[in-house]
C-alpha cells in the first residue's frame, strides 16, 4: 500500500486563500485534521443577509432572500465547492401533494453559481418559507452506560441549528431543518422533522431531507447515469441500513444519484449525468401524524473527502464513527460459548477468568432461550450472571430474529403473492406482527430482568416490506418498513442505555448497535488451519478500509464448523497450540475481536499459560491495537504480509504485524508509511518488546526497515 504523499502535501500543507460567497475570503486549512484536529471549532454565524455553519474544515452558508437557499457547500481543506445550482432544503408530500422547503428559483446556468445572481432570483410561490433559526445544543447522542474497556467515551461536541418553515395552506404544521456542525471532523448532520400543531391528522407521503445539485465528478458525452462517476468529495450515511452485506456502501437505502435535466448545459447530450444527490428510504410512502406529533426523517451525516486515496478516505471515516458514535469504540474480549447446561457455562466462567477475558457469549446451539419471558427463565440466568460478575465477567446471549419462519398470520406477507415468502432471508416474521411485538418486549425485559451485558442479535431486521393489513404493529405495506425500522431501533436503543453491548450482523452503527462481521464466508471454517489463517488475514485486511477495529468481528472455531477434516479444527487444543496462539494473534494483533467458539478456551495447563500470555500482550498494547489501521499489503500466501496500526496521540505512535505463509524465513526490507503516525522527523521501533533503533523519516514520511519473519509465522513491532 501507498500513501500519496504528493496528494497530502499539496492540499492538506499548503497555506492558501481562496475566495467565497460575497467577496468574503478564507484561509485554506495549513493542517492535518486526521492528525492533529484540535483549533477547529464550530461556530454559527447569523445575521440579517445569511447563515453560515463553520468549523475551519468545511462551510454550509445561506442566503436570506425571497426564501432561505443553500448556495456553499465548502471544503476547506482543498478549497472544493460542491454546490453548483440551488435547490430547496428538503421536499415533502403532505397528503399527496409536493411541497419544496426553502430554495429559491430562477438559475439559468446550472453548471455553476454567481452570488451575483441572487437578486434576479425569486422563491417558489408554493414552497414553505423561512420563518426564524435558532442555535441549539447538539442532539442528545445515545446515553451508552457501556461497562466495558472503550478506546474513547466521550462524546462530540459541536453546536445545532435548526430552520423553520411554514405554509399559509397548512396552517398548524411546521417544517424544522436540523443541522449540526462539530468540532475538528469535516462533517455536517441534517434531518427534517414535520410538526402537527393542527388539529387534524395529516398524512406524510414522502419527506426527502436532502436535495444537492453537485459539481459532477465526470462529464461523459455519452453515459447513463448508473455508470458515470458519481461526486467523490461527499460521503453520504444515514441511520436507515440494512441488507447483511457487512459495508455501508452496500447496504444504504436511501441515497439516490439522479440526473438533472435542467442543467442544460452539462456535457452530457442525453442530460444523465448524476449530478444530483437525493436522500429518501423509496419504500416508506404513507405515513400517519397525529394532532401534536411529529414525523422525523432519516438523519443524515455528510462528511466531505479532501483526497481520492483509499487509505485516507477510511481513515475519514473511521474518525468520524470514532467521534460521532462513540459507543462503538467499546471493545470487550468475549468468548463464544456453546453450552447443553448449567456446569458448561459456569466452567466457560471460570476459564475466562482465569484467562483473562471479559465476557462470555452464548452462542447459537447454546442451551439459552433468551425470548422465553418468563419469570422462570429470567431467574435461572440472573442466577448465571451475578456468577460471572463475582468473577469479573460478564454474560451475554444469541438470540435469532430473522431468516425463520414463525407461522402464516407472523411472516411478512409478500405484496406481490398475498402470501409468506419472498423476504430478504426467503422467510422472516414481521417485527409489526404481534409475535414480532411480543419478541421486542421479551427481549427488553430478558436484559432489564437478568443483568445479562451483551446481545448477539442474529438476523437483525433486513428490510422487509410486509403488505399485511391485520398486523397491529404497521398500516400495510406503504408504512411496514418505516415501523419495523422503528420497532429494531427500540431494542438498540433501550439495551444500549442499559449499557448492553451490541453484535448485530447489519448496519445499525448510528442507532446503537457496537460490532459487526468483519465479513466472511462461514463454510471456509471447514478448510484445513493454515487455509484459514491467510484467509482470515485478508478478512480483516478488506474489512478494516471502513471500520474501526472495535466495530468488526472474526471467527475461530475451536470445534468442528461446516464440517471439515482433523486438519481444519483446534480441539484438542494443546495439539494444535501453535496455531491457536497464531490465529489469536492474528486477530487480537488486529485490535478485531473474534468468536472462540467452544466449550472451553484451555484444556491444559500448557494451553492456559499461551492463552494467558496472549491477553496480557493484548491487554498491555490494547490502546494502539484498538487505534486506526494502515494496511500494508494483503495476504496472498507468495510474500509476506501485515499492518500497521497508527495512533499520533498514544504512548506508542505504531505497532505493526508482518507475517510470512511461507515454509522459508524471510530476511526482507520493508518500506514503513509513518505519515499517520504524526511523528516527522525520528522515529524508534523496536521488534517484539527488543531494543528501539532509531530511524530518520524520509522526505516521504517513509522508514525502510530490515525485517526477519519465521517461517509460517509472525513478527511485531513498535513505533515511538
Amino acid at each position: 500500500m501507498r500513501i500519496n504523499t504528493k496528494l497530502i502535501l499539496i492540499a492538506l500543507l499548503a497555506v492558501s486563500t481562496v475566495q467565497y460567497a460575497e467577496g468574503q475570503t478564507t484561509q485554506l486549512v495549513h493542517k492535518d485534521w486526521l492528525i492533529q484536529s484540535t483549533g477547529f471549532q464550530s461556530k454559527i454565524v447569523n445575521n440579517k443577509d445569511g447563515i453560515v455553519l463553520e468549523n475551519g474544515l468545511i462551510r454550509r452558508a445561506f442566503k436570506k432572500a425571497a426564501n432561505l437557499a443553500c448556495y456553499d457547500f465548502s471544503n476547506l481543506s482543498n478549497g472544493q465547492q460542491l454546490i453548483r445550482a440551488i435547490e430547496p432544503e428538503a421536499i415533502v408530500n403532505i397528503n399527496g401533494k409536493d411541497y419544496e422547503i426553502g430554495g429559491l428559483k430562477g438559475q439559468k446556468e446550472k453548471a455553476y453559481f454567481l452570488t451575483e445572481w441572487f437578486p434576479s432570483l425569486k422563491a417558489n410561490p408554493d414552497a414553505f418559507v423561512f420563518k426564524s433559526a435558532k442555535e441549539l445544543p447538539l442532539e442528545q447522542a445515545l446515553n451508552s452506560n457501556s461497562p466495558f474497556w472503550s478506546s474513547n467515551s466521550e462524546k462530540a461536541k459541536g453546536i445545532g441549528l435548526v430552520l423553520e418553515f411554514q405554509h399559509p395552506e397548512l396552517a398548524g404544521v411546521s417544517v424544522d431543518v436540523h443541522y449540526e456542525i462539530y468540532d475538528g471532523l469535516p462533517v455536517l448532520r441534517k434531518w427534517v422533522e414535520v410538526r402537527n400543531e393542527s388539529q387534524n391528522k395529516i398524512q406524510v407521503n414522502r419527506l426527502v431531507n436532502e436535495i444537492l445539485s453537485l459539481v459532477e465528478e465526470e462529464s461523459a458525452v455519452v453515459g447513463s447515469t448508473e455508470d458515470m462517476k458519481k461526486q467523490s468529495g461527499i460521503y453520504f450515511e444515514t441511520n436507515y441500513a440494512f441488507n447483511n452485506a457487512m459495508k455501508y456502501r452496500l447496504s444504504e437505502q436511501t441515497l439516490h444519484w439522479e440526473q438533472d435535466s435542467s442543467y442544460t448545459s452539462q456535457v452530457n447530450y442525453d442530460l444523465t449525468t448524476p449530478a444530483k444527490a437525493l436522500i429518501y428510504p423509496k419504500d416508506v410512502s404513507k405515513i400517519d401524524v397525529l394532532p401534536k406529533q411529529k414525523f422525523t426523517s432519516v438523519k443524515t451525516f455528510e462528511l466531505l473527502h479532501d483526497s481520492h486515496d483509499q487509505e485516507r478516505r477510511g481513515l475519514a471515516v473511521r474518525k468520524m464513527y470514532r467521534q460521532l458514535t462513540p459507543w462503538t469504540n467499546a471493545n470487550p474480549i468475549f468468548m463464544h460459548l456453546v453450552s447443553k447446561n448449567r456446569e458448561e457455562v459456569i466452567t466457560a466462567i471460570d476459564q475466562c477468568a482465569e484467562t483473562g477475558y471479559e465476557a462470555v457469549i452464548l452462542s447459537f446451539g447454546s442451551h439459552l432461550k433468551m425470548e422465553l419471558n418468563t419469570p422462570e427463565n429470567h431467574k435461572e440466568w440472573r442466577e448465571l450472571a451475578d456468577y460471572a460478575k463475582s468473577k469479573g465477567v460478564k454474560l451475554g446471549g444469541y438470540t435469532l430474529f430473522s431468516s425463520r419462519t414463525i407461522n402464516a398470520e407472523t411472516d411478512v406477507i409478500n405484496p406481490k403473492t398475498g402470501k409468506p415468502g419472498g423476504a430478504f432471508f426467503g422467510n422472516a416474521p414481521c417485527f409489526g406482527s404481534q409475535w414480532g411485538l411480543d419478541y421486542a418486549q421479551a427481549i427488553k425485559d430478558f436484559f432489564r430482568n437478568t443483568g445479562f451485558s451483551i446481545l448477539e442479535m442474529d438476523g437483525p431486521y433486513p428490510g422487509d416490506v410486509c403488505a399485511s393489513h391485520d398486523h397491529p404493529g404497521h398500516h400495510g405495506l406503504e408504512d411496514s418498513q418505516f415501523a419495523q425500522m422503528e420497532i429494531q431501533k427500540s431494542i438498540f436503543h433501550e439495551l444500549n442505555q442499559m449499557g448492553v453491548y451490541i453484535n448485530a450482523p447489519d448496519w445499525y452503527f448510528l442507532d446503537g448497535t457496537n460490532k459487526i462481521a468483519l465479513g466472511y464466508r462461514e463454510v471456509n471454517f471447514s478448510l484445513s488451519r493454515d487455509q484459514q489463517k491467510i484467509l482470515n488475514r485478508q478478512n480483516i485486511y478488506d474489512g478494516t478500509w471502513e471500520k474501526t477495529p472495535s466495530m468488526g468481528w472474526g471467527f475461530v472455531p475451536l470445534t468442528a464448523y461446516h464440517g471439515g477434516g482433523a486438519d481444519a479444527v483446534l480441539e484438542p487444543l494443546n495439539d494444535h497450540l501453535d496455531d491457536y496462539k497464531q490465529l489469536m494473534m492474528q486477530y487480537y494483533g488486529a485490535g478485531v475481536q473474534a468468536c472462540y467458539r467452544g466449550p472451553r478456551l484451555y484444556d491444559t495447563e500448557r494451553t492456559k499459560a499461551t492463552v494467558i500470555e496472549v491477553i496480557d500482550w493484548y491487554k498491555k498494547y490494547r490502546d494502539i491495537l484498538n487505534a486506526d489501521i494502515i494496511h500494508l499489503r494483503r495476504a496472498d500466501g507468495r510474500n509476506w504480509d501485515g499492518i500497521l496500526h497508527v495512533d499520533p496521540n498514544g504512548k506508542e505512535k505504531g505497532l505493526g504485524m508482518l507475517y510470512n505463509p511461507t515454509d522459508s524465513e524471510m530476511v526482507i526490507h520493508i518500506d514503513l508509511p509513518l505519515y499517520y503516525t504524526g511523528l516527522d522527523k525520528d522515529v524508534q521501533i523496536a521488534f517484539e518488546g527488543g531494543n528501539p533503533k532509531k530511524y530518520q523519516l524520509a522526505r516521504d514520511y517513509k522508514v525502510n526497515v530490515p525485517v526477519k519473519i519465521p517461517a509460517k509465522g509472525y513478527t511485531w513491532f513498535t513505533v515511538k
